[in-house]
């Protein structure tokens, strides 16, 4: 996905992103590319496959939910940044936290964030399970674990008011396994959303998940 076929796929699913943005990452993609030289940020490092795999990958998250009405927003597992990095460039309203449990993730993402000069942006240094902080509108994650210890994982910090969207793959047999173990019930949780599609250029599949509060 070249620069023009990124702009014109955003653009379907109503994202224009400015000059600004698009500079942004593109010096996203060459900090990438540098430090990961130096620490494993990402197998994928060619220019175009970056730009579908990680940064358009990671927008398609506004297929299901419209993020200038959303305030906070947390990634975890975030890795190189991915979802909640990209989604902080072109939606500069959101608090955005990234969790990873890796320090040299953290501080390639602190620079990343200081050389872009991105505003209310925090990383922190943890485990997903083990965090306990402030309420969130957003949940999210990218590629990180199977659904059954995505939501073993976040039971504690999804409230009533929170969105867990974690952004999948194939999921049919994710699905069925937490299925029968119950673990919705079991976690007093609801799927409300799930919008499958395929990526551009590739057409590999992709499963968007909106899970919320169940009604008591």
């Amino acid at each position: 996905m070249n620069k023009e076929e990124f702009i014109s796929e955003l653009k379907k699913i109503g994202i224009t992103p400015t000059n600004k943005q698009l500079e942004q990452l593109e010096l996203y993609y060459n900090l990438l590319i540098s430090w990961n030289e130096k620490i494993n940020l990402t197998r994928i490092t060619e220019h175009d496959e970056v730009y579908l795999k990680h940064f358009y990958d990671s927008l398609t998250i506004i297929k299901v939910i419209d993020l200038e009405k959303i305030n906070t927003l947390l990634d975890f597992g975030t890795g190189a940044g991915f979802p909640g990095l990209v989604l902080k460039i072109m939606y500069p309203n959101l608090q955005v936290t990234l969790i990873d449990s890796l320090n040299k993730r953290i501080v390639f993402l602190n620079e990343v964030i200081k050389i872009l000069n991105l505003k209310d942006i925090e990383t922190l240094h943890t485990r997903i399970e083990d965090y306990r902080g402030k309420h969130f509108d957003v949940i999210t994650t990218r590629a990180v674990a199977n659904l059954s210890k995505l939501l073993d994982y976040t039971k504690n910090i999804i409230d009533k008011n929170t969105k867990f969207i974690p952004l999948k793959g194939h999921i049919e047999e994710e699905l069925v396994n937490i299925k029968n173990k119950n673990l919705l019930k079991k976690y007093n949780l609801q799927i409300t959303k799930q919008e499958k599609f395929s990526l551009p250029k590739e057409n590999s599949t992709r499963t968007i998940l909106v899970i919320d509060k169940s009604e008591k």
